[in-house]
Parts: structure tokens; sequence; C-alpha cells
């Protein structure tokens, strides 16, 4: 075992057992029934991995490993069976040490609020958190292309509730470019947004966002900082806690530089409780898994999947798991049964161990394990006495933390939430605008309305006045004609128009005499003694007019 260059795990067949640095990066998996050990596998495990320089990152389901803040006690009950164990393996330089850890907390309780935003969790893993069906999962991806195409930041779960509600008025003109959008689905993923709220999911969405850069670091001594997850709350949500890790993995995937295989990892991820990762996971989130899996490796980080029965993690990753340390099974059901025949079968063979008969006898500390070796090929399977760790094994008193979490690198940075403009206030702008302008718009139809029905109202007027002018020139016309025609039936206009008509004829007819008299020279005593012509005709008026008496 070269110095700096393997991590030692503990001692087997009386050699120690080491893991390369090199082949870390082949991912691994610590399995074992509750009580064998494993957490304390896994703590020395992470111990060695600071040690030579390398960050991790573990969730902390049960708070024991926050002791790896704190150097373990000579005082503590667990001194002398770890002592004890140093000396019979051999382990001569096991002394009390502390590692440098970073603290997180999902709900900010226990250590640094940890989020991300809505976009860069995705349709996929958003779909899987709510527990959406195929149907739902595809009109939460056009939500998520419309508010890419749009340029609506998704930061919070405000903003993805928002956008929701913005795609359910525009369903129909959306379902023609991108497929069907029902509303009943909208609808049935905001009730399951509000299911996520009511699991604490909003306290993972939001910013400051997490930089990777934060996660991947080193002491002032060149330890590995080692980020530790409080989980014991989380864990009251299996899949917003898998969901997570999912999505913190797959981050590390899409933001670290492709590395090939280094001299030792980036980061190690450790990931308990593993078989809720697996759970009712849909076809396309296995596949992800999968692929995350195969490919993060050339990318430095090595993945360490942390599970009570080997069966629970899928065939095809499981076959990409080379560094294997198994703890005791126990065989009790037929499905203990089965697992430990799987288990049996995983290990390379050696011909000095019955995997299938010791792995339901070790005892609390002992493992079954094979390593990869320098040329990569995976060492014989040797039953092991694993290291006592240095660090304090058990969790860490409140004040403890508080000093930890006050003093560490990251300082206040993610502690105070950051409420940008994103897709909820773009779109109630836009929806005041769309307001006012409809608003606008209807006050100048009702002003249209309004001057239409005056100019009626007008045009009835002018009619109005119109009918009253013909009607009053009419009922004047009327009246002229009657008062001309009373004029003409009173009686002294009927004496007039007598003596002018007997007036007139008279004239008419002395004039003719008088006349005929001149012209034919014949005359009467009559005409002469009657005073002439104008005699005659004064006579004939005042006769006429006192005949009309």
């Amino acid at each position: 075992m070269a110095e700096g260059t393997s991590i030692y795990i503990g001692t087997g067949g009386g050699k120690p057992q080491a893991l390369e640095l090199k082949r870390a990066n082949r991912h691994g998996l610590i399995a074992g029934a509750t009580g064998t050990g494993k957490t304390v596998t896994v703590q020395g495990i992470i111990e060695g991995f600071s040690a030579v320089g390398v960050p991790c990152f573990v969730a902390d389901v049960k708070g024991d490993l926050a002791g790896l803040a704190m150097a373990g006690s000579p005082t503590t009950k667990m001194h002398e069976i770890f002592a004890t164990r140093a000396k019979e393996i051999g382990y001569d330089s096991w002394a009390y040490a502390d590692t440098p850890v970073q603290f997180w907390d999902l709900f900010g309780e226990q250590g640094h609020p940890i989020r991300t935003t809505i976009s860069e969790m995705g349709p996929l893993l958003l779909a899987r958190l709510m527990d959406l069906n195929e149907v739902q999962e595809g009109v939460l991806t056009i939500a998520f292309t419309v508010a890419d195409k749009e340029g609506l930041l998704l930061l919070d779960l405000d903003d993805l509730q928002a956008m929701l509600a913005h795609c359910a008025t525009r369903a129909d003109e959306l379902t023609t470019t991108y497929g069907n959008m029902s509303k009943a689905s909208i609808g049935t993923i905001q009730r399951s947004l509000l299911q996520l709220r009511s699991q604490g999911g909003e306290n993972f969405f939001g910013e400051p966002a997490l930089a990777m850069a934060d996660f991947i670091a080193c002491d002032d001594k060149g330890r590995g900082v080692v980020n530790v997850l409080a989980a014991s709350k989380l864990m009251q949500s299996p899949k917003l806690y898998s969901t997570f890790l999912l999505w913190l993995l797959s981050e590390l995937f899409e933001h670290l530089p492709e590395i090939g295989d280094p001299d030792k990892p980036v980061l190690c991820f450790f990931f308990d409780e593993a078989h809720l990762l697996f759970n009712d996971a849909p076809k396309a989130l296995l596949e992800k898994i999968e692929q995350v899996v195969r490919l993060i490796r050339s990318k430095g980080v090595g993945v360490y999947f942390i599970t009570q029965n080997p069966i629970d993690i899928p065939d095809t990753v499981a076959g990409q798991l080379g560094n294997r340390v198994q703890h005791a099974l126990r065989a009790f059901t037929p499905r203990d049964q089965a697992a430990v025949k799987s288990a049996a079968t995983t290990f390379r063979a050696n011909p000095g161990v019955d995997v299938e008969t010791v792995i339901t006898e070790l005892k609390v500390g002992e493992a079954l394990v094979s390593l990869l070796q320098p040329d990569g090929a995976p060492s014989p399977v040797e039953r092991t006495l694993i290291k006592p760790p240095s660090s304090r094994v058990g969790p860490l008193d409140p004040k403890e933390r508080g000093v930890m979490i006050a003093t560490d690198a990251i300082g206040e940075k993610y502690d105070t939430r950051i409420d940008a403009d994103s897709a909820e206030e773009l779109l109630a702008i836009k929806a005041a605008e769309a307001s006012a302008a409809a608003a606008e718009a209807k006050a100048a139809s009702e002003a249209e309305k309004a001057a239409a029905a005056q100019a009626k109202v007008d045009a009835r007027a002018a009619k109005e006045a119109e009918r009253a002018r013909i009607a009053a020139e009419k009922e004047a016309a009327r009246k002229e004609r009657e008062a001309a025609k009373a004029a003409a039936n009173s009686p002294w206009n009927k004496i007039a128009t007598s003596a002018t008509r007997t007036a007139t004829t008279t004239i008419t007819r002395t004039v003719a005499n008088e006349v005929a008299k001149q012209v034919f020279g014949t005359g009467s005593k009559r005409g002469s003694s009657s005073g002439g012509l104008i005699g005659g005709i004064v006579r004939g008026v005042l006769g006429g007019l006192f005949k009309g008496r």
C-alpha cells in the first residue's frame, strides 16, 4: 500500500485492504443490515478521502455523520473497542482527529440553506418529485419550453405556479403549437405543487442557488472539505430527498469538465438510503441515473451508494460499482435469502471465503471487501475488520453545530434568500399591462358607443324638430286658409263682393251703352238727364250697394 495513493479500509486475509485513489472514481457500494457498522465504515472512508485532499458530500440521515467535525475522545465508551481493533489489525498510526466540515440543510435549520432554481431542476426531475404521469410531465415540459422561449425565469415554486396559470389562459393557442395542453392536467400539476409546498419543497427552490465551487474545496491544511447534508427532517419526504441528491449529482455532471481518470477523485459523493432513489422511478429517470453514474466518473467524481440490501440497486447501476464493502445480511425472509445469493455472486471468488455462508456470520465492524486493484481488476473478496474512525462517532450538540456553521468558509453567502424579478413578477406586469390596455380599449369602446348613442339622440331630435317645423308650417298654412275662408264668408265681405260685382256690371253696361251711342248716334232723354256717363256709374254703384242690403 503506497503512501498517498490509496485509502486504508481495514485488514483482511492477513493484509491491508486499501481503496486505490486512481480507481476511486469507479464508484462503490456499501451495504449491510441495520446495526452492522455501515455508518462507521462510511465515516472512515470519508476521513481517508479528506486526509488526501479529496472533498466529499454525504447525506447525514441519522445525524451521526455530523461527528466528522469533531475529534474522537478517549473518554467515550467506544474507545476501548476502537483501540483494541486498531491493535488487532496493526493500525499503528490510528489517532483521534477532526475533519473539516460544512453543514447544509434544505430547511436552513441545521446548516446553510441549499437551493436550486426550478429551471435548473428541469421538468424530468420535477415530474418525479411531484409524482406526475407521462401526460402531466408533457404539459410541464411545454410550460418550461414556453418560459424559455419568452425569457421568463423560473426560479421558485411561485414562478412555476404563475407560469402554469399563464399557460392555462393560453391553452388553446399552445395546444396548436406544442400539442395537447389541457386545463385539467394543469390543475393536477398545481395541486401537486401544493403538496410539494406542504413537504417543505419551497425551501429548496430559489436564490442564491448553490455554486458547485463551494462544494469542491480544501482547507488551509490541504484536507478535503466534507459537505454534510442534514437529512433527518428531509427523510420525512423521501422523494424530495432522493430527487435533491439526484439533482446534485446531475449538476456535478453538467458543470465539471472532462478529465478522464485522475490520480485522485475531484469529489466523492456518498448516497445514503440509496434505495429511495430507485423506488417507483419511471424508465426515463432510471435511464438518466444510469447515464449519470456511467459518465460522471470521467469528470473525476466517485459515487458510493449506501443501502441495507444490495438488490435495492438496479443491475444496470450495480454493474458499474467496482468497489464493494458488504456488511452482514440477515437471511430471515425469502427476499433476504435472495439478497445473500445475489451478493455472493457479485464478488470475485476467493477459494478461502464461502461468501454465501460468511455474509450471514459477519460481526459488527466486519465486512466482505473487494476493491479495484491498480490494474483495474477487482481483488478477491476478503473477510475484513474495518479500521476504527478518528473522528467522533455520534452527533454534535446544537451549540457545537452552531459554532461550526458560523466559522466555516461559506459564511452568510446563502443565509439570506433573494427574491429576484422572475416569471411571477414579469407575468404580473404583463397581466397588469394587458388589463390596462383592455380597460382603455373598453373605455374607448364605451366612449364610441356613447358618441354613437348621442348621435342617434341628436338625429332623432333633429328629425323631431324638422317634423315639428313642417307641422307648424302646415298648421300656419291651414290657419291662413281658414282665416282667408272666414274672411271670405263674413257679411261685409259678401256686401263688398256683391257691390263690386254689381258696380262692375253696371259700369260695364253703361260704358257699353255710351260707346254705342257715340258709335251709332243713338241716345235718350234719360241718358242725358242723368248727368251723362259718370252720373250713370255712380248711380249704378250706389244702387247696387243698397240693393245688396
